[in-house]
């Protein structure tokens, strides 16, 4: 690498994992990116961490040149290295380039700002810091000083929580490919080329879109031609945002839209070898869609649903292909979040399984594979989240102070956001299923009835806890605040009628405590894989903060006889809601990990 000679096989064709560009101690990886690419894309690339192909790299300048074979590797490298030695190609340092780079007041500029970002976003990740640090002493020193520098932060990062948090998260998200019983066994997975996805709304346009971007024929199903031409508008505007955004090329994108076909019945349905099912969470309206695409899909296709609570074997009881039915859970917008639940019952044979996981790599979906129960893994873990927020609002604790000090621990936006963003109306649907499955720490709240009385939908109709206006940033809405009042005065829970005090800490621990114990029943009841799932599941489902590792790593760390008596502490204070599980309380007498099996 110390020649601007840099020749990659093509690691797609050879089925090797694609480059993935960070901090490179000893070889200049941060100092060369912006003497090949200029600061602001090597910034860019380095923030993001993104994910580039070999010949993404060639395009960029970072690579010289692509093979297709570890043969070719070598004999090309052997003629590059010899080209150099006898003076054919020019041994240009990559170092001593500048011809990228802006000047160094420009680059100055564009460096402050990106600091400005790193402040507001990711306070908590301090190689983000360091990698802009690292670049503005290679362009100020030189690229040798540079080195130097980077070489030492790189040292001192290394030994950091974050960083062994982010390993864990790393090493764990390649765990979930493998499944005991399913990829070990001698079943050959079986191609899914078409898919139709039935139900265009927010979650359908975005299933289809992930597909059709990932080179899959899709025919997607709405009940008239106004509803499905508002559904291929949307994924319209789906693509049109990733060009926009530089991850889309334009032809790509009418390539794409040209694997899309809108129907409003199932004549299209006969050789399909995947039907995913994205409609309202009713459950008699669920089982009709089974029950019609039995009678016409063919024998090998997949019956999957979208549903995020409801217990797929009640979904299927209609039908007589038990075996074929799985759950694909997405996460909204679903062409972008890239977790994929694949929820299985005691019936879905292991072939199902298999194509799935596979399909899921091929539309580049990050997936778990979970047991079917209600809210499955992820929404079951997290419920106690969104739960724990309305219970701190009705014991005083201002709402807008909740979602500051969550996203000051790291997560985008906080709980009350999050109820604006998904929708109220979704989230009392998900109440009524938690609530007749767990009815013992499900906490009823009348928050949420009368925001909608008093006509809020959230982002919805721009009225939410937050007000939302196109092209600008959401805004606290101080007149909320008197529904909160009115809500806690029903709810009557606050100790002697007075808002409780709490300090920061004691904010993140009544919102978290909460989810590690549903997610050590969850363990318990081996509802995942591994432990180690749920730390996937967090980070790519919930937008868990990846540099505490995932909440059962972060929990862990804090340890479990801590958080047993924490929530002892508050069960006996607010009630069940916090009362510590069985398998929490075991491991925090015998002090064993809360991740291990």
């Amino acid at each position: 690498m110390g020649c601007s000679a840099r020749i990659a096989t093509s690691m797609a064709e050879l089925g090797l994992p694609e480059l993935k560009l960070g901090l490179i101690p000893g070889c200049g990886g941060t100092q060369r990116l912006p003497r090949l690419v200029g600061t602001s894309k090597a910034i860019e690339m380095l923030m993001s961490s993104k994910i580039i192909t070999s010949e993404e790299g060639k395009e960029l300048g970072i690579i010289d040149d692509v093979v297709s074979s570890h043969e070719d590797l070598l004999t090309v490298s052997r003629l590059w290295a010899l080209d150099i030695a006898e003076g054919r190609i020019a041994c240009t340092h990559t170092l001593q380039r500048t011809d990228k780079i802006e000047p160094i007041h420009e680059s100055s500029a564009i460096l402050e700002v990106k600091r400005q970002q790193v402040l507001k976003t990711s306070r908590s990740m301090p190689h983000y810091k360091a990698c802009l640090d690292v670049i503005e002493e290679g362009i100020i020193s030189g690229g040798y000083a540079g080195v130097l520098k980077e070489d030492k932060v790189f040292r001192e990062l290394v030994l950091s929580k974050s960083a062994k948090a982010l390993l864990h998260a790393y090493f764990a998200e390649r765990a979930t490919s493998k499944v005991p019983g399913i990829t070990d066994c001698k079943l050959k997975h079986r191609k899914i080329e078409k898919v139709a996805v039935i139900g265009g709304g927010l979650m359908g346009s975005g299933i289809a879109t992930a597909l059709i971007l990932s080179s899959i024929q899709v025919i997607l199903k709405e009940i008239n031609f106004d509803y499905l031409q508002k559904s291929l508008e949307s994924i319209e505007v789906n693509l049109h945002s990733l060009v926009k955004r530089g991850e889309l090329l334009e032809e790509k994108l009418k390539k794409a839209f040209s694997l899309l076909k809108g129907v409003v019945d199932y004549e299209e349905f006969t050789d399909v070898d995947m039907v995913i099912e994205v409609v309202n969470e009713e459950v008699l309206l669920k089982q009709s869609i089974f029950e019609e695409i039995e009678k016409i899909c063919p024998p090998h296709c997949i019956f999957a649903s979208n549903t995020s609570t409801i217990d797929l074997n009640v979904i299927g009881a209609r039908t007589k292909s038990q075996d074929r039915i799985v759950g694909t859970h997405l996460f909204s917008p679903a062409h972008v979040m890239p977790l994929l639940e694949i929820v299985h019952t005691e019936n879905t044979s292991k072939q199902v399984i298999l194509d799935v996981l596979k399909f899921a790599k091929i539309i580049q979906k990050v997936p778990i594979v979970v047991k079917n129960c209600t809210g499955f893994a992820v929404n079951r873990t997290f419920f106690p989240y969104m739960q724990g927020a309305e219970i701190l609002a009705n014991l005083g604790v201002d709402v807008f102070r909740v979602d500051r000090v969550i996203t000051e621990f790291g997560m985008r936006i906080g709980p009350f956001q999050l109820f604006d963003l998904s929708g109220f109306s979704i989230f009392l649907a998900v109440v009524k299923e938690f609530a007749a499955a767990f009815p013992d720490r499900t906490f009823q709240c009348p928050l949420v009835q009368l925001m909608m009385a008093n006509g809020r939908t959230g982002k919805k109709n721009g009225r939410g806890y937050y007000l939302y206006k196109k092209g600008k940033i959401p805004e606290p809405d101080l007149s909320v605040l008197q529904i909160v009042e009115e809500s806690r005065r029903l709810a009557s829970i606050m100790p002697g009628g007075e808002p409780i005090s709490v300090t920061d800490q004691e904010i993140v621990e009544m919102l978290f405590f909460p989810v590690v114990n549903e997610a050590c029943r969850v363990i318990e009841e081996v509802v995942v894989v591994r432990a180690s799932d749920l730390d996937v599941a967090s980070v790519h489902g919930m937008k868990f903060p990846s540099e505490r590792g995932g909440i059962m790593y972060w929990a862990d760390s804090i340890g479990a006889e801590y958080i047993y008596a924490r929530l002892k502490y508050w069960s006996e204070a607010y009630g069940n809601f916090f009362k510590p599980s069985q398998f929490l309380q075991e491991r925090a007498t015998k002090g064993i990990s809360l991740a291990e099996l």
